[in-house]
C-alpha cells in the first residue's frame, strides 16, 4: 500500500512521512516490544495521503492565498482565515486510493471482531525534541465503524488549520503547507474500565534526571492531559529500577474528580462522569503497576537518549498496561542547553493564602485577575494579567501569551496549564479546586510558587525580595559544604547547587508538615478517647488501616526523595528532635507529653528512644530509615541521634535500634552523634567508638557552654558562638575526632555569617560544614578564602 503503513513497518527515520508521534509507535513496537513493553497495534496514513487529499480537492491554491493574507503581527484577521480554511478541508472528499488502503488496513486490524480505534493527528514537523506540538492539533477517541473512521481522519486534517495550530507553526517558524498531517490509527484500549495517565522520565518542574514522574487517573487519559482532574502522582528513583529494588519513592493522591468513559445511547463517542467516591479513594494504580510502568519508561529514554513525554494506558478489562504515545520532553530539555541561571525569592508576608495548589514554575508575580471561561472572555484579558480558569483549552494558547501567571481550580504537572505555562516560561498554580470561586475580576493578587511542591495565591500585592544565583567556578574546598534541610519539597532542585550532600535532614520538621500527627497517637490509635482529635486523625489517615502504616510511608518517602536527590552523596538524618512542648502541639500530642519546666533541658534527643514513652514511636523511624535503605537502596542515609548525654545511653539507642532492624554496620549504616552537650566535647573519644560521625549543633552548644536559654529574649543578647569558651568547645572536639579517626561536621548559620569563624574551623581540620540553602553559596565562599588563608 502507497498511503496506509502499518505501525509494525514504521520506524523512527520514517518521521518524514508519518509524523512524530507515528513514528514513535512504530519504532517503539519494532525494538521495544521484544523487551515486554505492550504498544496497541495500529496504522497510519501518510504525509502522501494528506497531500493527495489536498491536490485533488484543489486546496493548495486557495489555502496558499488565504494564509499569504495573514496579518503575522497582529493575528487580528487569524479567526477569519482560520475558519474558511477550516471550512474548506471539511468540504473535501478523500481519495479513493486512500480511502480504500485505509479501509483494507482498518478491516485487517478488526481481524473479523468488532474494534474501537483512536485516530489521532501526527504532524509531520511534530515531536521534534525542540518543538513538541503538543494539544496543537485533535484526536478522537472510540471510533467504532467505516464511515465514522474515515469522517474522523478529515476532522484531523481540519485540526491542521485550528487558529492555535496556525499560531504555534508561526511563532516556531514552520512553513504552513510545509507542514503535513499523517493519522494514525491505533487500536483503544479500554482504559475507560481501568486508568490512563502522562509520565516524564525527569522532574519536569526543576529538570532532575534521576526520577520519572508518574500521573494518573480513572478513565481515558485525555482528563489528565488537559489538566480536567488532579491527578494521583508517583516518583521512582532510576538507579533502584535499574538495580531490581523498590523504586518508588514518593506517593501523592489525587483528587481524580471525574472520568472520561465511552457513552451508550448519545451521539457523543465520550463522555466525563463524577469519579464514584470509591475510586477517588483509591490509586489508580496498584504499586506493581507503578514500577511495571517505571521499568518500561526507563527503557523507553534509555533507546531514545533523551528525556521522554510518555502516555501510558491500563486496560480494565483485561489489566494489561500499555504504552499509547511517547515523544520527547522539551521544555526542560531546552531550559538546560540554554543554561538558564536560577533566582532566589524571599517573600515577606505574614498573611495566610486565599487558595492553594500545586505550585508549576518557580516564581512569584502580581497582577490583576481575569477570570476565563471561555474564548468569549478573551477580550477582557490585558497583557501582564493572570488568568483564573477552571481548567485551559488548547485554543487560549494565544491568550495565555497575554498571562504573567496562571491559576485553575483543576489539573495536576502534566496539564495542559502546566505545560503552557513551562513553554511560556511563566509559573502556574493548578489543581487549587476553589480558585474561581475565592478570586474575582478586578482583583489584585500575589501568586507564589517559591515555597516548593505548594504554590500559593495571596490577596494583594505583596513585597518580596528576588536575586540571580551565580554559583561561579570557585566551589571546590577540601572542607565539603553540605545543606540544612527541613523541607523535602525542595530537594531536587537544591540538587544542583554546588554541594556534597545534606550534613542535617530535620526529620522533626518532616513529622509536623507532612504527618501532622503525635507518632504514638498512631501507635495506640485504638485506645485514644474519642474526641475532636481521634476524628482529624481518622480523617486524615483514612486509607490506611494501619495507622502506623502512614507514618512509617510518610516519613520514609520524604527521607528517599531527598536521598534520590542527592544520591550519591551522604544524606544524615537526625532522629526526631522535638521538645515536649512541641510535640504536644501535634495531633494526638497533649495525651501523650509530660509538662516540664524547662523542655529544651528535658525529655528530648536520646532519652525518648529508649524510654516506654515514646519508644514505639522510635521504632516507626526506624522502620522508615530500614526501608528507604535496604527495600530502595539508598544506602546514602545515614542516621543521626541528637542529644544523646551519655555514653551509655548512646549505646541503649544503637541497641534499641538494631531490634528494630536498623543495625549500625548493617548494609553500610554509619550512625553518627550530635556534638553539642558539654559531656559529648569532654568523651569525644568515647562516644567515638560507638558511633561513627560528629556533628556540631553549634546553638545547643553555645546554650549549654554559656548558660543560655537560647528561647530567653531578655539574654538572648549574651549568645554568641564566637565566644572564646564556645570556640575552644568547638576546638577540643574537632581535635578528639582528628585524633580518633571520626569524621566531623557542623550545623549552623556562623560560617556563613562570619569569615573568620569560617576560618577557625576550617584551620582545625574540619570535615564538613552544614548550611541552609540561602547562606550555602556565602558559606562556601568564605570556606574558599579560608582555604587560600592556610
Amino acid at each position: 500500500m502507497n498511503y496506509c503503513v502499518n505501525f509494525r513497518d514504521i520506524k523512527l527515520t520514517d518521521l518524514p512521512s508519518v509524523g512524530g508521534k507515528n513514528a514513535s509507535l512504530g519504532e517503539m513496537l519494532n525494538t521495544l516490544s521484544p523487551l515486554g513493553i505492550q504498544i496497541p497495534d495500529g496504522f497510519a496514513l501518510t504525509a502522501d495521503a494528506f497531500r493527495l487529499f489536498l491536490h485533488e480537492n484543489n486546496f493548495v491554491e486557495p489555502l496558499t492565498e488565504w494564509l499569504t493574507e495573514l496579518d503575522i503581527n497582529t493575528l487580528s484577521n487569524l479567526p477569519e482565515i482560520g475558519q474558511k480554511c477550516r471550512n474548506l478541508i471539511g468540504s473535501g472528499v478523500l481519495p479513493d486510493a486512500v480511502k480504500q488502503e485505509t479501509l483494507l488496513a482498518y478491516r485487517l486490524l478488526e481481524n473479523d471482531a468488532p474494534i474501537s480505534v483512536a485516530v489521532r493527528s501526527s504532524a509531520t514537523a511534530e515531536d521534534l525534541p525542540t518543538a513538541s506540538f503538543a494539544g496543537q492539533h485533535d484526536s478522537f477517541l472510540n471510533v467504532e465503524g467505516e464511515e465514522n473512521l474515515l469522517n474522523a481522519v478529515i476532522k484531523c486534517y481540519v485540526s491542521l488549520f485550528n487558529n492555535r495550530a496556525i499560531k504555534y507553526r508561526i511563532d516556531n517558524g514552520f512553513e504552513h503547507l510545509k507542514v503535513a498531517l499523517s493519522v494514525g490509527v491505533q487500536q483503544m484500549i479500554r482504559s475507560d474500565k481501568g486508568s490512563a495517565g502522562v509520565a516524564f522520565t525527569l522532574d519536569p518542574e526543576t529538570g532532575f534526571t534521576n526520577v520519572i514522574y508518574l500521573t494518573g487517573a480513572w478513565g481515558l487519559g485525555e482528563n489528565v492531559v488537559q489538566g480536567a482532574v488532579n491527578p494521583d502522582e508517583f516518583y521512582l528513583f532510576k538507579p533502584a529500577i535499574q538495580a531490581g529494588q523498590r523504586s518508588i519513592i514518593q506517593h501523592r493522591m489525587g483528587a481524580k474528580e471525574n472520568m472520561m468513559v465511552y457513552s451508550t445511547g448519545t451521539e457523543r463517542p465520550i463522555i466525563n462522569i463524577a469519579t464514584p467516591r470509591e475510586k477517588r479513594d483509591v490509586y489508580c494504580l496498584s504499586d506493581t503497576d507503578v514500577e511495571q510502568l517505571g521499568r518500561w519508561c526507563s527503557q523507553i529514554e534509555q533507546h531514545y537518549g533523551m528525556p521522554m513525554d510518555i502516555e501510558w494506558a491500563k486496560d480494565g478489562l483485561t489489566g494489561e498496561l500499555f504504552i499509547v504515545q511517547a515523544r520527547p520532553e522539551t521544555v526542560q530539555t531546552q531550559k538546560q542547553a540554554k543554561g538558564i541561571g536560577i533566582k532566589e525569592y524571599k517573600i515577606h508576608t505574614s498573611a495566610l493564602p486565599i487558595c492553594k495548589g500545586k505550585a508549576v514554575g518557580r516564581s512569584i508575580v502580581s497582577g490583576r485577575v481575569s477570570i476565563v471561561e471561555s474564548l468569549a472572555d478573551a477580550g477582557k484579558v490585558q497583557q501582564g494579567d493572570i488568568i483564573v480558569a477552571d481548567i485551559t483549552n488548547p485554543d487560549w494558547n494565544a491568550l495565555l501569551k497575554k498571562a504573567v501567571s496562571i491559576v485553575t481550580n483543576k489539573g495536576g504537572r502534566t496539564s495542559h496549564a502546566s505545560i503552557v505555562a513551562r513553554e511560556l516560561g511563566i509559573h502556574a498554580v493548578v489543581g487549587t479546586m476553589d480558585a474561581t470561586q475565592k478570586l474575582k475580576d478586578g482583583q489584585i493578587i500575589t501568586v507564589s510558587c517559591i515555597e516548593g511542591d505548594e504554590g500559593r495565591v495571596y490577596d494583594g500585592k505583596l513585597e518580596w525580595e528576588e536575586h540571580e544565583i551565580n554559583f561561579g567556578n570557585d566551589t571546590q574546598t577540601r572542607t565539603k559544604p553540605m545543606f540544612i534541610l527541613a523541607d523535602p519539597d525542595n530537594a531536587f532542585r537544591l540538587s544542583f547547587y554546588p554541594n556534597e550532600g545534606v550534613g542535617l535532614l530535620r526529620m522533626e520538621f518532616i513529622i509536623a508538615n507532612a504527618i501532622r500527627i503525635h507518632p504514638m497517637a498512631l501507635v495506640l490509635y485504638d485506645t485514644l478517647p474519642d474526641s475532636n482529635d481521634k476524628k482529624a486523625i481518622e480523617a486524615i489517615t483514612r486509607h490506611y488501616h494501619d495507622k502506623k502504616k502512614y507514618f512509617i510511608e510518610k516519613l520514609s518517602e520524604a527521607v528517599a526523595t531527598v536521598a534520590a536527590a542527592f544520591y550519591p552523596k551522604d544524606v544524615i538524618i537526625r532522629m526526631s528532635d522535638f521538645k515536649t512542648n512541641e510535640y504536644s502541639q501535634l495531633i494526638g500530642g497533649a495525651l501523650y507529653e509530660p509538662k516540664e519546666e524547662n523542655p529544651m533541658l528535658g525529655f528530648r534527643g536520646a532519652s525518648r528512644y529508649y524510654h516506654e514513652r515514646y519508644r514505639e514511636g522510635f521504632g516507626m523511624e526506624c522502620e522508615a530509615i530500614r526501608i528507604v535503605r535496604d527495600e530502595m537502596g539508598l544506602t546514602n542515609v545515614k542516621v543521626m541521634i541528637p542529644f544523646c548525654r551519655t555514653v551509655d545511653e548512646g549505646r541503649k539507642v544503637l541497641d534499641v535500634m538494631k531490634s528494630f532492624g536498623l543495625e549500625r554496620t548493617k548494609n553500610g549504616l554509619e550512625v553518627y552523634v550530635m556534638a553539642e552537650i558539654p559531656s559529648n566535647v569532654i568523651l569525644a573519644k568515647q562516644f567515638a567508638e560507638i558511633f561513627d560521625g560528629f556533628s556540631i549543633g553549634s546553638n545547643d552548644l553555645t546554650q549549654l557552654t554559656l548558660g543560655i536559654d537560647r528561647d530567653s529574649s531578655i539574654i538572648s543578647g549574651l549568645f554568641d558562638e564566637n565566644n572564646a569558651a564556645v570556640k575552644e568547645m568547638l576546638a577540643m572536639v574537632i581535635r578528639s575526632a582528628k585524633q580518633s579517626g571520626t569524621k566531623i561536621g557542623l550545623c549552623g548559620q556562623a560560617p556563613s555569617d562570619y569569615p573568620a569563624f569560617a576560618q577557625f574551623l576550617v584551620k582545625e581540620g574540619i570535615d564538613s560544614i552544614s548550611f541552609t540553602p540561602d547562606a550555602l553559596l556565602k558559606g562556601i565562599e568564605n570556606i574558599v578564602i579560608a582555604e587560600k588563608a592556610l
